[in-house]
Formats: structure tokens, C-alpha cells, sequence
């Protein structure tokens, strides 16, 4: 430990021992970072603009340090740390920087009303929320949101109305949801911010496989949020989130008929195992 270090620790005194926890490590992390990186001077006041720049980009509808901490793979890293829990649940993911409010909707809804449904494969997902011993969970909140064929999400694409792909339902007595949308598609996340010029700095593409995301609440039980992934898609093995996990990935089925649908369709079944809220590892 440098004599600078040990100063600057000193004085990590205040009331909240978490805070002074917190501070001091990442105190030590960054001046560890300093001895052995030896940025100039003109590199760290470069690291400093780009945090700023960072955050100048953010919005209401855009968040570009949450877009930064996912490609770092720091949110992912974050997410691991706090949600553990029963082998049989569903495993969390990131929620990326792209959720806002979805408009309520009943089961069966389409949450696709742009142009986007014209083009797309029309698709039927559904499943049921469970419990960790697979009791069905009445009534608990599915939220869902996911970006355009085109690889836009409502508030990034003018030609969408706000609240098109995404849907707030109830899960019915039996615990199931279901709704129509069209097959999610691949893209790239945002790269005309800070983000993105990280990501062309160190020679890594910016595309997400196709996912829709989920964050889904029941009484009792906590909050999950979540992602299922699309089985076969190009960028699973590298997606610049760090988000897919096996667990979560699933082969759409074609159909010709049922769930209420008009010709040829794909179905996605995805059932969701909520963890207890007093859930304490053995």
C-alpha cells in the first residue's frame, strides 16, 4: 500500500459502516488501477471526459451508464452476486437500459401494433408462473418489452407508439400467460455514444441475440427479471451484454393453427419458477 493510499483511507470515517466498506474498496481498486496501468495524465483527464460524455448521453428513454455497465459485463456480474437461489428457479438477467412503463393488456393481446407486424413472423408466447415447487402463482405481474425487427425499441424509433412492444398482464388462476407479438430479432445496441466507442476501442461487434425481456412480481416472492433468448441466433455464444444463460434460451415451434391465430405462426413456451421472498440457502 502506497503512503497516498494510506492516507486517503484514513480518512474513510463516517457513520454508515457499508458506506465506508464500499468507499474503501473501491479507494484501494482505483489506486491499485493507477500503479498498475501508470496512465498519463493526458489519458486519465481523457477517462474523465468519457464519463462525462456517458453522462450528457443519457434521456428519459435512454441511460447510457446502464448501457456501459452491460457491456463491461458489470451488470451481469452484479445481477450473479444478488440473486441466488433454489436450482429448479429461473435464473435473472439484465434489464438493459430500455424498460419503461408498459401499457396494461389482457391475455392473448398482441403487443405489436407498428409496421413491424406486417413484416415480422407472427409469434405466440405463453407459459405459466410458478413457484420453486411448481405451485401456480395466481395473478402475478408479467411484464414484457422487446425492440422492433428493425432492432428499435419504442422510444428510440419514431415510426413506433410508445408502449408498442410491450404488454403488462395478469397471470390467470392457473398461473398462465399468454400473448402474440412477432419473433424477436437481433440487433445492436446503441453505438453513437460513449458505449460504442468503447466497444469499437476494443474490437467487439454490439449485437444482442433476439431476446424479449421479462420482469415479472408475485406476492410472497421476489421480483424476477429476466430475458428468454431464441434459440439458434448467431450472437448467443457472444452477446455484448454478457446476459444469455442456457437456462433461458428456447427453440420457437412452427404451428398452423391455434391460440387464436390466422395462418402459420411460431410458438415460444416459457414458464417462469419465482423464488420465495424468505428463501435462505441451506
Amino acid at each position: 500500500m502506497t503512503p497516498l493510499l494510506r492516507q486517503v483511507l484514513s480518512q474513510v470515517d463516517g457513520p454508515d459502516p457499508r458506506i465506508n466498506e464500499v468507499v474503501a474498496a473501491l479507494v484501494t481498486h482505483l489506486h491499485n488501477f493507477v500503479e498498475e496501468v501508470r496512465p498519463t495524465e493526458r489519458e486519465w483527464l481523457a477517462g474523465l471526459d468519457f464519463l462525462i460524455a456517458t453522462g450528457r448521453m443519457c434521456t428519459e428513454h435512454r441511460n447510457e451508464f446502464v448501457l456501459l455497465s452491460d457491456m463491461l459485463g458489470l451488470t451481469s456480474a452484479v445481477d450473479d452476486v444478488n440473486h441466488q437461489g433454489p436450482d429448479n428457479m429461473t435464473p435473472s438477467s439484465v434489464e438493459g437500459p430500455f424498460h419503461s412503463p408498459a401499457p396494461v393488456r389482457a391475455l392473448g393481446d398482441w403487443i405489436s401494433h407498428g409496421p413491424e407486424r406486417e413484416r415480422g413472423t407472427p409469434t405466440v408466447v405463453h407459459g405459466r408462473v410458478l413457484d420453486c415447487d411448481g405451485t401456480p402463482l395466481a395473478g402475478a405481474e408479467v411484464e414484457l418489452w422487446q425492440a422492433s425487427d428493425a432492432g428499435l425499441y419504442d422510444s428510440q424509433d419514431d415510426a413506433q407508439e410508445i408502449g408498442n412492444l410491450r404488454g403488462l398482464f395478469r397471470t390467470d388462476a392457473e398461473g398462465r400467460y399468454w400473448f402474440r407479438t412477432i419473433r424477436p430479432s437481433s440487433y445492436p445496441v446503441p453505438t453513437d455514444g460513449p458505449a460504442g466507442t468503447l466497444l469499437r476501442a476494443v474490437g467487439r461487434h454490439p449485437m444482442r441475440p433476439a431476446h424479449l425481456h421479462y420482469r415479472v412480481s408475485a406476492g410472497g416472492h421476489r421480483p424476477l427479471v429476466t430475458h428468454v433468448f431464441v434459440a439458434g441466433d448467431p450472437y448467443l455464444g457472444s452477446d455484448a451484454a454478457y446476459a444469455v444463460k442456457d437456462e433461458l434460451v428456447r427453440e420457437p415451434l412452427p404451428r398452423t393453427s391455434g391460440w387464436e391465430m390466422d395462418g402459420p405462426y411460431e410458438e415460444i413456451e416459457f414458464d417462469l419458477r419465482l423464488v420465495p421472498l424468505d428463501w435462505k440457502p441451506e
